[in-house]
């Protein structure tokens, strides 16, 4: 079994311009950072971050 593909390193990710040549994404309506959500999304679109700030507010209020 001589498979050179088994012990493949992953090709590292794009950093700097590279990095954002996928599509748009939306504006967290908290921070401005960008989200995981394409332009297009509709509602309050938040970053990682926000979202999960948010959730432990939520769940903490009584």
């Amino acid at each position: 079994m001589d498979d050179a593909s088994y012990c493949a390193t992953p090709a590292p990710a794009p950093v700097g311009p590279e990095a954002d040549a996928g599509p748009p994404f939306a504006e967290c309506v908290l921070c401005r950072e960008p989200t995981e959500y394409p332009e297009s999304a509709r509602g309050a679109t938040l970053c990682p971050v926000c979202a999960w700030q948010e959730a432990g507010r939520s769940a903490c209020s009584g």
